[in-house]
């Protein structure tokens, strides 16, 4: 029996074109923050301090529309304190900003529509969070473990809040849950003592 072994070429690095200190995955006309590589020890200073995400990317004689943050984008950047997110973008990926434990700010545009799972887990230093009106659902473990959490603001768009979306957010004194509100899975809020 013969067997047929084929070679697959796999990229060394996370990203298509770094601009600006920013790393970008590039398809058509639109433009993905991405991260450095996969490997967490060069994701983590791959970004720091203030990072603000512009709405257009110019590479190599062509323009593209940033138009989300991928998954894992900003996965462990401990240094990465502040960042501003364009009107352009309209998803934040699972793990996009997990483990930044030194973000303290951050601001979601109204064009955001979806944000995924555990986008913003282990974010110890953030304080307070807006979930802007085009966002319907708050995935599971979105916010896990913001441990200094105390306002958060959530908006009449939203049906759903799913497993452990505030899981662990102990420093979190109130939330208004507005009518909107249909399902609010089993340990959404666990460990908010």
């Amino acid at each position: 029996m013969a067997v047929l072994l084929s070679m697959v070429s796999v990229k060394s690095f996370g990203y298509d074109a770094e601009i600006d200190g920013i790393y970008y995955n590039l398809s058509g006309t639109e433009a993905e923050v991405t991260y450095i590589n996969y490997n967490t020890s060069l994701n983590k200073t791959a970004y720091s301090g203030t990072v603000v995400i512009p709405e257009t990317v110019t590479h190599e004689g062509t323009t593209y529309n940033v138009t989300s943050i991928g998954s894992s984008a900003f996965f462990y950047c401990t240094d990465l304190t502040s960042i501003t997110i364009p009107n352009s973008i309209t998803t934040i990926g699972s793990y996009a900003f997990a483990y930044c434990s030194g973000l303290s700010s951050i601001t979601i545009p109204n064009s955001v529509t979806t944000i995924g799972d555990f986008a913003f887990s282990d974010c110890g230093s953030l304080t307070s969070i807006d979930i802007p009106n085009s966002i319907t659902s708050i995935e599971a473990w979105t916010f896990y473990k913001c441990t200094s959490l105390t306002t958060v603001t959530i908006p009449n768009s939203i049906t759903s809040i799913d497993g452990y979306a505030f899981g662990y957010c102990n420093n979190l004194p109130s939330i208004t849950i507005p009518n909107s509100v249909t399902n609010i899975s089993s340990l959404a809020f666990s460990g908010c003592i």
